[in-house]
């Protein structure tokens, strides 16, 4: 008799641990749907990667230092050249100096 409710026992086992292998197999299945599904709704959103906007990021930042090197290097050649350049002198003519 306690062979019987080994064999009981044994078969049970075998079927859950069954049931659990078709359990986790369907929670893939249920993942890569989602996981696709969920891609496709984040593409036609034409939204960007997190890669992509920090690479672009990072050429502004550049980009931003670049111009403030550029102004300061602007400034420091105007006030070798006496403050005035000609593109100053033009900007007060048409905006009515005392140069007439």
């Amino acid at each position: 008799m306690t062979s019987g409710s080994n064999r009981v026992l044994d078969d049970f086992a075998r079927l859950m641990t069954d049931a659990a292998g078709v359990a986790q197999g369907a929670r893939k299945e249920v993942e890569t749907a989602f996981r696709s599904q969920a891609e496709r709704v984040l593409n036609s959103m034409d939204l960007v990667q997190r890669e992509e906007f920090e690479a672009v990021r990072d050429m502004a930042i550049r980009a931003r230092e670049e111009n403030d090197l550029l102004l300061a290097r602007i400034e420091s050649l105007e006030t070798k050249l006496g403050g005035s350049t000609p593109g100053a002198a033009a900007n007060e003519d048409e905006h009515g100096s005392t140069n007439a």
